[in-house]
């Protein structure tokens, strides 16, 4: 599904990533963790397309596609999802109104027929049911005046009724209470499927308690320095980065 080869990029001429080999299949779920600054969140954006970012070096294929062809648009429209670790507020727009506009995009992409009224309205009913969201929140502008956890719920919904190929959740966990937390990783594990993967980017084992990972890997200066099983999260968990830093830099 995702194939990341030697990725490199900079922003404003400095190097954040530094060398990116990482590969994800159908069904899979892979943490990805580090120290504050290693390019966790950078290499999210540069998935998704940000222009911010330059890409200097490397490969992105995504479902046979070279990702760094397509524009934010068709990466969207393809079934990229990104969760993003501080929702933007979207004045004047509804909820409701936004994700109508998102899901015709997406059926329009695939060749489908748009939902009717009937039909979305169902599809909004059954979606926010998943992450336990007030229905008066998607009549509201796009996370107006949400709490922040009322933004990380709404990220999950979005997730849900979009059904992407491939969710990059960057540290959906971040602020959460701790029954905020299980409400947005029971929905996260709901929509798991084998025909979907999802990469979470985090600081915390406590999200891996709820979403259990495949695989878990070590973001550190740019470079994925370990990789490992959910038991690796732990490890972190009780012992840090620095006997991996430390192991890593005597290479």
């Amino acid at each position: 599904m995702l194939k990341v080869k030697n990725l490199h990029a900079s922003v404003g001429g400095k190097e954040i990533l530094r060398g990116i080999n990482f590969e994800v299949h159908p069904g899979e779920v892979h943490a990805i963790m580090g120290p504050n600054g290693s390019g966790k969140s950078t290499f999210a954006s540069v998935l998704a397309g940000s222009e911010k970012f330059e890409v200097t070096d490397g490969s992105v294929e995504y479902c046979g596609e070279n990702l760094l062809e397509m524009s934010i648009e068709d990466r969207a429209r393809a079934g990229l999802f990104l969760g993003f670790q501080y929702p933007v507020e979207i004045p004047g727009v509804s909820m409701a109104n936004f994700m109508k506009l998102a899901i015709a995009e997406k059926r329009k992409w695939e060749g489908k027929e748009p939902l009717t009224p009937a039909q979305f309205l169902k599809l909004m009913k059954e979606k926010s049911a998943i992450v336990e969201l007030d229905s008066r929140l998607t009549s509201r502008a796009v996370n107006e005046g949400f709490s922040g956890g009322e933004k990380k719920k709404n990220e999950i919904f979005q997730m849900a009724m979009l059904e992407p190929r491939l969710a990059v959740l960057d540290e959906t966990d971040s602020g959460l209470d701790i029954d905020a937390l299980r409400i947005v990783a029971t929905g996260v594990n709901r929509l798991r499927s084998e025909e979907n993967a999802t990469v979470l980017i985090t600081h915390y084992q406590r999200l891996l308690d709820y979403i259990v990972p495949d695989f878990v890997h070590v973001l550190y200066k740019g470079e994925i320095i370990y990789s490992g099983g959910k038991e690796l999260a732990l490890k972190l968990e009780e012992e840090g980065y620095d006997w991996l830093i430390k192991q890593h830099e005597a290479k």
